[in-house]
């Protein structure tokens, strides 16, 4: 027994002592050979030194300083590069941690979600209950949590009945109609709109599908698209824009990923809401210019310039469910053409100039100062199908059809403007006088003061962005020239519009 105690005591000693020798000379041998290295470079120093002259001490300090700087520069480039490799490995241990925590936050919002069916499964098979037994709220919930598309789901359900026709009105014109509505408006609302805006307004309507609606605040520029939707016995849908919308995804909704649900905008549910209806429909855009329309408008904008409507199309999803809504194919809805978009405008320090591009596309009414009272009729709302409201406006294009004097007239103002201005009219201008004109016309105004509108809200609107001081003369040419070409008392816009642009420069 004593024997195997100092077999064991032996044995872990030398063990010990050999592990100790190891690490000696795998970490420690290296390094014991460099005091006779620095020696050897001592004793070759101590035996040339003497003979080196005052040449050779002079090379002697340069090659010391040169040699001291590059042991030097070798030391700090591995500093750099083991702070560089120490930050690195860093971030990915902050990135590997932040995906955790995402990981950590999906599976949870993922076992809510279960959670969430579960209690809805247990409601409806523990407790008995089927789907007729269910409210209307618990059917809704249970909908939408199968549904992508909950929103316009629900509008599926709300028209799958509904009765959306409209019957025509008989010997309805457009000037009645116009007086109509300035009527309905004063006696209802409480709104006084002048003749010519609503004038305007409607052939604004039969022009363009997008109708914006300019001037300081609390002109009623939003209570005129208010005040239409409720003639119309159809609430305008009111989209407040934000500052913050930058792409069509702000106007629109999108769709996630995650929750494999498309996050549906009010703007979205009011426009497949028009896919149903009959009449006519407003969507509403308030501060419209708070962000840069051609921003986040900008795919309707060019969608509304193709000439055929069935290309009136936006891609909302890539790829179809059986499920979704009924009006969406393929993943696109189809833009129907009894929708009309609003757009109210500020022009103040808040707000975005609105581009050439919005509003070569969209006609533009200006709002002055507040309307002024005047005894007007009682009048009840009206409810037409967007379908006679169209008729009428093609029936006045056959009728008031642009009459040949007054287009030469206005390519010789065309003529003068690209003269003395570098600016031309377009054909896109061209094109909406032949749908401008004619309606203003039927709706009871002039020939001549549809073309001074046009004139003023698409021509004279882009000399804003000319230096006016150094045009002041040639708008004086302009003013005596209007006078010349339709006789004075005539383009009275366009003599106002002049005016201020003299008078603020």
């Amino acid at each position: 027994m004593t024997a195997y105690f100092e077999y064991l005591r032996d044995m872990i000693v030398a063990f010990f002592k050999h592990l100790g020798l190891f690490f000696t000379k795998v970490f420690a041998s290296p390094w014991s050979e460099v005091p006779g290295n620095f020696a050897y470079y001592n004793s070759l120093f101590g035996s040339y030194s003497p003979s080196f002259g005052f040449w050779g001490w002079f090379f002697y300090v340069i090659f010391f300083i040169f040699f001291i700087s590059l042991i030097g520069g070798i030391c700090f480039g591995l500093f750099l590069l083991i702070r560089k490799y120490i930050r690195f490995v860093k971030r990915e241990l902050d990135k590997d941690e932040l995906r955790r925590q995402v990981e950590r936050l999906n599976y949870e919002l993922y076992q809510a979600v279960l959670e969430k069916d579960k209690i809805l499964n247990l409601k409806t098979g523990y407790m008995g209950l089927k789907a007729d037994d269910m409210s209307k709220e618990e059917k809704e919930i249970i909908e939408e949590v199968s549904s992508r598309f909950p929103k316009l789901t629900r509008v599926d359900q709300l028209y799958e009945d509904a009765d959306t026709s409209i019957m025509f009105k008989e010997g309805l014109s457009l000037e009645e109609l116009v007086n109509s509505f300035r009527n309905y408006a004063a006696s209802k609302l409480k709104l006084y709109y002048p003749v010519d805006v609503i004038r305007q307004l409607f052939a604004g309507i039969a022009t363009s599908k997008l109708i914006i609606l300019e001037g300081i605040s609390g002109t009623g520029k939003t209570s005129l698209a208010y005040a239409l939707g409720k003639f119309f016995s159809f609430d305008s849908a009111l989209i407040p824009v934000q500052p913050s919308w930058k792409d069509r995804s702000e106007l629109l909704g999108y769709y996630n990923e995650f929750t494999k649900k498309f996050n549906e905008s009010e703007f979205l549910k009011a426009l497949y809401i028009t896919t149903y209806r009959k009449d006519l429909d407003i969507i509403v855009l308030d501060e419209m210019n708070l962000a840069r329309i051609e921003y986040y408008f900008a795919e309707f904008l060019s969608v509304m310039e193709m000439r055929d409507v069935e290309d009136w199309v936006i891609d909302l999803i890539p790829s179809p469910q059986a499920d979704d809504p009924k009006h969406l194919k393929e993943g696109k809805l189809l833009i129907p053409q009894n929708v009309l978009f609003f757009g109210t405008a500020n022009n103040d320090d808040s707000t975005f100039t609105i581009s050439d591009k919005v509003y070569d596309r969209a006609i533009s009414i200006f709002f002055e100062d507040k309307g002024r009272f005047f005894e007007s009729e009682e009048q009840e709302p009206l409810s037409i199908p967007y379908a006679q409201l169209n008729m009428l406006f093609e029936d006045a294009k056959k009728q008031f059809g642009v009459s040949e004097a007054l287009l030469r007239k206005f390519e010789e103002l065309d003529n003068f403007i690209i003269k003395k201005f570098k600016l031309a009219f377009g054909n896109r201008i061209l094109k909406q006088l032949d749908s401008f004109i004619p309606v203003f016309v039927a709706c009871g105004g002039t020939e001549t003061d549809g073309f001074d509108f046009i004139f003023t809200n698409k021509i004279l609107k882009k000399f804003e962005s000319l230096n006016i001081a150094f045009l002041k003369d040639e708008l004086g040419e302009l003013d005596a020239y209007l006078d010349k070409l339709y006789g004075k008392g005539n383009f009275q816009m366009a003599h106002r519009y002049i005016e201020g642009l003299l008078k603020n420069n």
